[in-house]
This record gives C-alpha cells, structure tokens and sequence, in this order.
C-alpha cells in the first residue's frame, strides 16, 4: 500500500499561509520606506495564502492524529520545499533569477548564510529583512524537528533525547503543542533581547532586528558587504559572540532553566563540552595570532572568539579574512566546520553530543581490546546509552563524510578548483555559509559559480539541515510502498 499523504498536504497548506503571512512583514517594511518591491512581497504572499487555503480546503480536516515515520519524514522533507518555494518568490521579482532565488532562499531557511548577493548596502530594506526572516523561520523550524521529530525517527542517535509522554493521542498532541509553543517563547525572547542588546550598543533598529535574528538562528545573513566586521565597536563583536553561541545550545534546557532549573543548563554534558571548546580553541588560536601576526592579545582574543564561535556554531558571520590569518588558521577552520553546536539547537554540522558519543564508544572498545572479559555500561550524561545511539552515532558520521565526498567530486567536476569544491561541500552540508579560497571564503560569494554547482549545493544543503539520512529514505523503495 503507497503511503497516504493527504494528512501530510494538509499540514503543508497550513505551512504555506504561515509562510503567506510572513511575507507581509516585508511588504509592509519596503511600503514604510517608500520602496517599490512591496509589489514583489504582495504578490508572493497572495500566491502563498492561496495556495495554502485551497490545500487545506481540498485535504478536508484531516489532522495530523496517527502520523506514521512514512509521514513524519515526507513532513519535514517538502515543509522545507515549500518554505523555499514561496520563499524564492520575491527575489525573483527582483530580478534576481531563478538559479540565485531558490539558492539565495534555500540558504537562508536552512540557516546556512552563503550568499550569491552582492551590494547588500543598497539593497530594498525589506529584501533585507526577508533574508532574515527566513533564516529566523528556518531556526524554530529546525529547534521543533530536532526536539519533537528527529528523537522518534532515530535519526543519527537522536533517539537519546526523545521526550516521552504518555496519554491518550489527544494528550499528546497537547504535550507536543505546549512544547512547541514554550521553545517558540524562548526563541522570541532570546532575540528580542539580543536585538535589544544590539540596539543599545549602537546599531540601528533596523541592523538590530536583522541582526539578530541571523544571530540566534546561528544563519549569518548580514545586512553589509562587511559581515558582522562593518561595526567595529568591540562590545558588539563580544555581544554577537555570547548570542551565536546561546543559539548553538539546547532550547529545551532554556526551558528548564526557566521553570527554575538552572542547574540543568549548568550541569549538561554536552554544553559544557561545547562551551569548553570554544573557550579553548579561542585561545589557542589567539596565541597563535598574537605570534603570527603580531598584534595585542585583547584584539586577538575578540577576532578569534568572534570567528571561532561563528564558524562552530554554523553562524557564518566575520569580522576578519581568517583565511589571510596563514595556512595554520586555513586548516584550524577547515576541520571547525565540522564541528557545530548542541542537539536541539539551532546550529548544524555533526554535532557536540556526537563527538562525546563516540569517545566514549571508542575508548570503550579500546578498553575491551586488553580486557575482553569487560562488561561495559555506557553512559552518556547520567543516562545509559542504549545500543542504537552510538551504532546510530556511527552510521550517520559514515553517510556524513561519504557525502561530502560525493559533492566533491560532483564540483570538481564542474570545473571548481579542489579547495572551492571541498569547502563549498562542508560549508553547505555542515551550513557553515563562507567557504575557504578566493571565490567563497569570508570576502567573497557564490555568486561566480555555475548555476549547475548552485543547484548542486542547495541540495547539500537541505541534505545537511535535515541530517543526510532524512533525505536519503527518499531513495528507498520500501519508504514508499508499505
């Protein structure tokens, strides 16, 4: 039996009014300055409504009650498709074509930041805006996929953090609602406040809102040609640091701590290692700038802090070339790439928690190789780590690596040089946003790549924001056929 999808239409009708909605934020923003492309928003977010009632009047009222897995991954798969679609919309009625639209869109909903734009500082304010909002929408979209659907469907040892909930299906519906309407609070409230912050340190309320919004999502889209590096007040640079990396830890913690468990926030495992490494590779970094490139250690240590924290957490902000910092600073961000924030944040890449994971399985297995009796207990945060998590750990580093390889060599083959082919690849699979080389390190875009290599890495990117393995069931036949 194929499987049923009229109930997964239905959400997505919903989620393309949201998306409707959303596109009067800019309308109205280019109508307050008098600009012309509110045409362009008005029509996109016409099409979008439309669109999305006439999808919810043809599925009837069928509900999301008895989703199956077969559901849940179609779910988030075309939810990110028809964000994009609507999305891209506006950019194309400014001229900018269908290649650079469905690019420009994909990399901001997945949060990635790389950009095919150039001129930001001219462009319309509501352009402007919209690069953002839908960098904010791909951020409390990926918070609730990894919080209430990526656990379930056990993607890559996800399933450690599921939340369980019992009842009947109407009582956890509620649960799933409540939660996901607590994360939407803090997720408006860590920006507000960080939009606050921005705007009592000097920038405008425009760059403030735009900003942080870009700053919380951990996605990166500016406002400048110059990144984050056109304001050069160092208390914004440190302001944008402690932000990119709140984004980067698990919102369900702020939750905690919010309801006086402040200790949860504290005490976890995986922030202490995230925050740890940052703190260490900052400095590490700053020592050797200091030594390479001769300058004071309170500048060294706010330019590495700075791009360090962005690049992990898949920010994609700068303030400085790093790539011009010497060969050994090239490689230090090459492997950071890799790295990315907490689970259930708004950050990409692998993931701290994984990491952890699988030291602990390693040294575990090294244990047993000059004590094979051993009977081991792994745990992970206070809990026992079940079977599944590190062999799940495991299979998605294995399917990970393997597709950045694929991309590679897909690049390559349309005649990028190995250094933009590799970088593009890791930058979109991990939504980094800059790559490595001239063309698409942190002063530069993608905008000179060929529309083929475009089309190629929006794919990476969606494949990256969803965790490689959710796309790949699309392959199965068995996913399709009960």
């Amino acid at each position: 039996m194929l499987i049923e999808i009229r109930g997964v239409f239905h959400v997505l009708g919903w989620v393309a009014g949201w998306v409707g909605i959303m596109l009067m934020v800019p309308m109205t923003t280019d109508l307050f300055y008098h600009s012309a492309d509110w045409e362009s928003f008005g029509i996109a977010a016409a099409i979008a409504v439309f669109t999305g009632v006439s999808i919810i009047l043809a599925t009837g009222s069928t509900g999301t009650k008895g989703f199956t897995f077969r559901q849940a991954f179609l779910l988030i798969i075309l939810g990110w498709l028809f964000v994009m679609l609507f999305g891209a919309i506006p950019f194309l009625g400014y001229g900018i074509g269908l290649t650079n639209s469905v690019f420009e869109t994909m990399s901001g909903i997945t949060t990635t930041g790389s950009t095919i734009l150039t001129d930001l500082d001219s462009l319309p304010p509501g352009l402007l805006l919209w690069r953002a909002i839908l960098q904010w929408i791909g951020g409390i979209g990926i918070i609730a996929i990894a919080v209430l659907i990526l656990p379930f469907l056990r993607i890559g040892g996800m399933q450690f953090f599921k939340i369980e909930s019992s009842g009947t299906a109407d009582e956890k519906a509620g649960f799933t609602l409540k939660t996901l309407s607590m994360l939407s609070g803090v997720y408006c409230g860590l920006t507000a406040l960080c939009a606050t912050t921005y705007y009592l340190l000097g920038m405008s309320a425009f760059d403030a809102i735009t900003h942080a919004m870009a700053t919380v999502s951990t996605g990166g889209y500016s406002t400048h040609d110059a990144s984050f590096g056109f304001f050069t007040d160092f208390r914004l640079q440190w302001a944008a640091t402690v932000f990119m990396a709140s984004g980067a830890i698990p919102f369900l913690l702020y939750l905690k701590a919010s309801q006086g468990n402040i200790r949860a926030l504290i005490t976890d495992q995986q922030v202490r290692g995230f925050l740890g490494f940052l703190i260490i590779s900052s400095v590490l970094m700053a020592a050797w700038l200091m030594d390479h490139q001769n300058i004071g250690a309170f500048e060294a240590i706010t330019l590495t802090s700075f791009n360090i924290t962005s690049v992990v957490t898949t920010t994609g902000f700068a303030t400085s070339d790093y790539t011009a910092w010497g060969h050994g600073a090239v490689g230090v961000f090459l492997v950071l790439m890799f790295v990315g924030g907490c689970s259930g944040s708004t950050a990409g890449a692998i993931k701290i928690y994984r990491y952890q994971v699988l030291w602990i399985f390693v040294r575990s297995h090294i244990r047993k190789l000059f004590s094979p009796n051993r009977i081991a207990v792994l745990k992970y945060n206070g809990r026992t780590l079940q079977n599944d998590v590190p062999l799940g750990v495991l299979a998605f580093l294995a399917v990970y690596i393997a597709t950045i390889a694929v991309f590679t060599v897909t690049l390559s083959l349309l005649n990028l040089d190995i250094i933009t082919a590799y970088s593009a690849s890791v930058t979109a699979i991990s939504n980094v946003g800059p790559g490595l080389g001239d063309i698409i390190g942190p002063s530069g875009t993608f905008q000179s790549l060929p529309d083929a290599a475009k089309w190629v890495l929006t794919c990476a990117m969606l494949a990256g924001r969803l965790e490689v393995l959710a796309l790949l069931v699309l392959f199965e036949r068995e996913f399709w056929v009960d």
